[in-house]
């Protein structure tokens, strides 16, 4: 017994040397453990724990701000008291596929991602517990001679020409002495980790400025320092320029100035740049690839500001509830005109109601009479449109169409003009741009007599925004009006247009009531910025209405949505450059520049028709769920089968996607073959997924089959795709 017990403990002894180290896991193309600086801690001293990551040749992860893909995390399980500091990147290198594109920023090779622990203060006799969670895990003793284990769940992405996702539970075992103790394994490549931690730039004179297009920072170093970078690259933290551009580089009075392109989608208002410039030979002399840490406020002289603008717009639009049909005529007029008066509390209808008073309040004791004329002028709009929608919606019922009040919201083109128009109105209202007056005049000029016909206006817009309401008592008087005679049907429309233009009549008719409103002052911009919300809520309703109506072809969401971005600078342009004061060719390159931007936003995200169908056309590129069962259905049925395994965080995939779906002769060829479309998304995590590539000794996406009738094996296809490699996989697939 004695003998096993010795010989236990030989077996023991490698464990025992290497404390310091976790067991090692290796998930797909990366091998990760835990290191430690220390062999052994000390009670409230701070040590370095990192993970250390192996990648196999071209594989690569991913740094904080990772472009495409996502960052490695860490999820910590200590012991109570010890507390865990936040991930400290080393540099990152710029990542490229194997065509030679910048995917990202990240890490290949060997990397060590430090992590500061600080353990609690504990005297040697106190005994703290281990705790996970709200889950009591064990209890351990803090004492000199005693061990300590810290537990993490780390996840990552690993990419080359594919991308998957890898995870693995680490544990580490630490002696506790009454002195740290450094390991003599890993304290040496911990520190030289630390070197390639970025360092403040104490040595240099920082400066960065923006425009539209790109970020200006100039570098000059301080008095003795003579080290000269090499090779400048910069990271943005905030995805502020973009990761695929390299900068330009330039020397200037001994020092350097990049040029960085923005990123599309940059927030222009930014007020620091924040990064971390590399340079290929460090920043300090004899240094190796190191990065500086930049944290610097863009000056203002070239920074784009928004113009302050005092302009008072309007508009409206939907939502809600109904309640049980009315038995008469009257009661069903009286349902709609409580319906109408409802309206102007519904979430786009509503800040039409405030920025109307708002043009009532500035023109109190202006003459009553055009006050007045204003208020009819403003109804009239709104009965005009109501009776012409009302016509419309009749004349298509008698015709033998089957329509309900609304229905324009069944054409995604109609859906995108009205959320394009809130769009413009919301950003109006948030103060990027001024309307002209006499183009959309909602009352504020109440005193000029060419504003009539932007009070007209203000009502037929107010009834095309209305709409798609069925507020609380108009759903039932709408159905009623839908299946009485053209003429009661009228008399309800008519009902619900008085009730929607009560409150700006009365407004009109007795002005006197403007008394109990608030005096003007600054408080009536506030609140007209306050209405955009409204707007901004109702433009994401509309965008999920498109999502329902184009859920059908994969890219159409992802283009209306950039096609939104397009319309808000369109709106930013003319309020910035073509309504700023100064030169008018400024003006001009910026109205045209809106209009361009305009036309671009609507050309990306227009919904688009389908033309007269041809051998491609007639084949929908639908996307069913994969599954076993599905293929298995699909090839009894003798069709072919095309499978796709891909995720959104894979670049890889949406090249793909772009470059091949939407060929015309692809298309053509699918519906030659009658192919059954099935996709298996690994976005999120699938156990299923999983194993179906794990049985083709796959661990990654891309991953693309092609399954002919009858034949139980199918062609597999390269990672990068090509229109031609899917038809002449679609042409072998089919001998």
């Amino acid at each position: 017994m004695n003998l096993l017990r010795h010989f236990s403990v030989l077996l023991a002894l490698p464990a025992l040397l290497w404390a310091a180290e976790s067991p090692g896991v290796k998930n797909g193309s990366v091998r990760v453990s835990l290191v430690s600086a220390n062999a052994a801690i000390e009670a409230g001293k701070p040590f370095t724990i990192a993970l250390r990551m192996q990648h196999d040749p071209h594989w690569h992860s991913y740094w904080i701000a990772a472009g495409t893909g996502y960052p490695t995390s860490i999820n910590w399980t200590l012991p109570t008291g010890f507390k865990a500091g936040e991930i400290q990147w080393p540099t990152p290198t710029i990542l490229r596929d194997s065509t030679g594109k910048i995917v990202g920023n990240g890490y290949s090779e060997e990397s060590f991602l430090l992590v500061e622990i600080t353990p609690p203060a504990f005297r040697a006799s106190e005994n703290p517990r281990q705790i996970s969670g709200d889950q009591e895990i064990a209890t351990v003793p803090f004492a000199p001679g005693s061990k300590i284990k810290l537990a993490a769940a780390t996840e990552w992405l690993m990419c080359q020409d594919v991308c998957m996702p890898g995870e693995a539970k680490l544990e580490i075992a630490l002696d506790v002495a009454a002195a740290a103790q450094p390991d003599a394994r890993w304290a040496q490549p911990i520190t030289q980790a630390r070197a390639q931690l970025p360092i403040a730039a104490t040595e240099w004179n920082l400066t960065a400025t923006h425009d539209e297009k790109n970020v200006t920072l100039r570098l000059i170093p301080k008095s003795g320092n003579t080290h000269k970078p090499t090779n400048l690259h910069f990271f943005a933290t905030d995805a502020f320029t973009d990761y695929t551009q390299l900068a330009k580089v330039t020397a200037e009075n001994d020092g350097w100035v990049l040029v960085l392109p923005l990123d599309a989608v940059a927030d222009k208002t930014t007020k620091r740049l924040t990064g971390v410039l590399a340079s290929a030979n460090g920043w300090t002399a004899g240094a190796s690839y190191g990065g500086l840490a930049i944290d610097v406020a863009f000056s203002a002289d070239e920074v784009p500001t928004l113009p302050t603008v005092t302009r008072q717009t309007s508009n409206p639009t939907p939502p809600s509830t109904s309640l049980a049909a009315p038995s008469s005529l009257l009661a069903t007029l009286g349902l709609a005109f409580i319906g109408g008066l409802i309206l102007n509390l519904m979430p786009c209808v509503f800040p039409v109601l405030g920025i109307k008073i708002l043009g009532f309040v500035n023109q109190s004791g202006n003459d009553r009479k055009k006050i007045t004329a204003h208020g009819l002028t403003f109804t009239l709009g709104v009965l005009v449109s109501f009776w012409a929608l009302a016509g419309a919606l009749l004349i298509l019922r008698a015709g033998g169409a089957q329509l309900g009040w609304g229905f324009q919201l069944q054409s995604p083109v109609f859906v995108f003009g009205m959320a394009v128009f809130l769009l413009i109105f919301a950003l109006n209202l948030s103060g990027l741009f001024e309307v002209g007056l006499s183009a959309t005049s909602v009352g504020g000029n109440l005193q000029m007599q060419d504003g009539f016909a932007g009070s007209f206006f203000t009502g037929a817009l107010a009834t095309l925004v209305a709409t798609p309401c069925s507020a609380p008592f108009l759903a039932p008087a709408l159905g009623a009006a839908l299946s009485l005679s053209a003429g009661q049907a009228f008399l309800i429309f008519t009902a619900i247009a008085l009730g929607l233009a009560l409150p700006y009549l009365l407004f009109s008719i007795f002005p006197q009531a403007i008394k109990l409103l608030p005096k003007p002052g600054a408080w009536m911009e506030t609140f007209k910025q306050f209405m955009a919300f409204p707007l901004y809520a109702t433009v994401g309703w509309l965008l999920w209405v498109l999502a329902g109506q184009t859920k059908d072809d994969d890219n159409a969401l992802l283009l209306i949505s950039f096609g939104f971005v397009l319309v808000a600078m369109a709106a930013w342009a003319y309020g910035r450059f073509g309504q700023a004061s100064g030169k008018p060719q400024r003006q001009l390159a910026g109205r045209i520049g809106a209009a361009l931007l305009l036309a671009s936003g609507l050309y990306t995200g227009w919904p688009k028709t389908s033309a007269a169908p041809t051998t491609a056309d007639s084949y929908q590129v639908t996307w069913e769920k994969w599954s076993p069962a599905a293929i298995a259905a699909a090839q009894a049925a003798g069709k072919f089968v095309y499978v796709d395994f891909t995720a959104r965080w894979c670049a890889t995939c949406q090249t793909n996607k772009a470059t091949v779906f939407h060929h015309d002769a692809v298309l053509a060829s699918l519906a030659q073959h009658q192919t059954v479309l099935l996709r298996g998304d690994w976005t999120n995590r699938d156990p299923l997924i999983t194993a179906e590539l794990a049985r083709w000794n796959r661990s990654a996406v891309p991953f693309n089959l092609i399954y002919a009738p009858g034949k139980p094996q199918p062609i597999i296809l390269p990672e990068l795709l090509t229109p031609q490699i899917v038809l002449d996989a679609l042409a072998q697939a089919g001998k």
